[in-house]
């Protein structure tokens, strides 16, 4: 093996910290070596703690922005050239210097006015067997940090950290999301919607959470409760002004949760749906029942969800005797028309970043007419047509949804959109079609966080 030898600053790539091009100072004067970090952030199980942190890789700039997760494997008192002393982290990971790649350990410290981002000690050297001539400098392949431009949108993956906005934790689907993320090594946090609280400023505004700021998570899943709406999107939304990625926007949430929002928008782009009316006077219950084609008709609350607030009238007097009492009460709610031809079934397709990933066929059961898991009905997996295909992905489209559950109905006219949910269950699809939903979610989560590293500053 040729000698491995290095001047007295030398180009390095931390591979799984993400960073493929670091000027390094070679200091054999140094026990301990160091890197540039800033915004250094603990969290994870005590057992298996881990760090996030923020590195500007190049000197004397802050126009590339990169940031890595690692293990924490030690935290000790370091004393700097200049004396001073700092308890630092250290994380081991691996460098590579020109053919030569070995694990180093790096204690994590701000550099951001030291001439090189990075500091070499010859305990890292020492795993190197490396022969340091210290006139000179370069002696090994130099890079360059247009690398990082070439990388942008490139998955680099790394531990996320991971904010699950949720009253129920132990539900079915949460524990899907909770277990597929940690067993990608990632770090999940339940937390409760309505006890988080906020900042509401220009700059730095922050989610508060049991008399603490919350940390920058990397990605933010809510599984807003339909009881809570209001409040718990304005959290989304909250989170969003952190810079946080969210699977579903605050607003995505409000525009599916409002049922009559959500129709009009869907009408307004012509997309097929039962004939639906709406007022607020009892003075047009007639020509709203006409609207819908008479009984049988559906009337549905505008918010509710799993089937509940969803009534059927079979006949005229029923259907005025329950408006009549929904008024009375001050409640809001749509009036639909009936799909006597779809028999107490309907398509519940799950979509995701634009695509159908899985489907079932939901059946009432007995005399119920709606087709919910909740109420007892049976599922079935679905083979849908390209028709049925298009409308979903259209639907969670035209609502601004990433990850959402889209029901549609088989009517003679084709199909016809029902619902759009913006916090689709897991259990019932994952049982029935055997598809991985909750693994597929983790998959976009990771390509939407590592994807979009790193950040490059505009010019001016």
């Amino acid at each position: 093996m040729e000698p491995f030898v290095l001047g007295w600053r030398e180009w390095v790539a931390l591979p799984e910290l993400g960073l493929p091009a670091v000027k390094a100072k070679i200091d054999t004067g140094a026990r301990t070596s160091a890197l540039h970090a800033f915004s250094i952030e603990t969290f994870g199980p005590i057992d298996a703690p881990r760090v996030r942190f923020g590195v500007h890789p190049a000197d004397y700039s802050d126009d590339i922005e990169i940031w890595c997760t690692a293990k924490i494997v030690d935290r000790r008192m370091v004393r700097s050239s200049n004396g001073q002393a700092e308890n630092r982290f250290i994380i081991e990971t691996p460098i590579k210097i020109g053919d030569r790649e070995w694990p180093i350990e790096i204690s994590l410290s701000n550099r951001y006015t030291m001439a090189h981002r990075m500091l070499l000690g010859r305990t890292a050297l020492e795993g190197a067997s490396a022969t340091i001539l210290p006139w000179s400098e370069y002696r090994q392949a130099q890079l360059s940090y247009d690398v990082y431009g070439e990388q942008a949108g490139k998955p680099k993956k790394r531990s996320l950290r991971i904010a699950l906005l949720t009253m129920e934790p132990g539900n079915f689907s949460n524990r899907r999301l909770i277990e597929e993320t940690e067993k990608r090594d990632h770090v999940i946090e339940p937390i409760n919607t309505l006890r988080c609280y906020m900042n509401i400023k220009s700059i730095a505004s922050a989610v508060h959470y049991e008399g603490k700021t919350l940390p920058d998570y990397d990605f933010v899943i809510p599984r807003i409760g339909a009881s809570i709406t209001a409040y718990g999107t304005a959290v989304v939304r909250q989170f969003e002004m952190t810079g946080a990625c969210v699977l579903n926007s605050a607003q995505s949430i409000v525009q599916s949760r409002d049922k009559l929002f959500a129709h009009q928008l869907l009408a307004m782009h012509k997309l097929p749906m039962p004939d639906t009316a709406f007022a607020s006077s009892h003075h047009d219950t007639d020509d709203l029942i006409k609207m819908v084609g008479g009984a049988p008709l559906v009337i549905k609350l505008l918010q509710s969800s799993q089937g509940k607030g969803v009534v059927l009238a079979e006949n005229r007097k029923s259907a005025v005797s329950l408006i009549d009492a929904l008024r009375s009460a001050e409640t809001s709610f749509l009036v639909q028309q009936f799909i006597s031809e779809a028999a107490g079934q309907d398509l519940r397709c799950i979509v995701l970043d634009g695509k159908v990933i899985a489907a079932m066929v939901r059946r009432a059961a007995g005399d119920e007419f709606r087709a919910n898991l909740h109420k007892g009905g049976l599922a079935f997996e679905a083979k849908l047509t390209a028709e049925e295909r298009k409308l979903a992905i259209k639907a969670a489209h035209r609502l601004g949804l990433k990850f959402a559950g889209v029901d549609i109905l088989r009517s003679s006219k084709g199909p016809l959109l029902l619902e759009v949910n913006s916090s689709p269950g897991l259990e019932g699809v994952e049982r029935t079609t055997g598809v991985d939903v909750a693994g597929l979610v983790l998959d976009y989560i990771e390509q939407r966080s590592f994807g979009t590293r790193p950040r490059m500053k505009k010019a001016a």
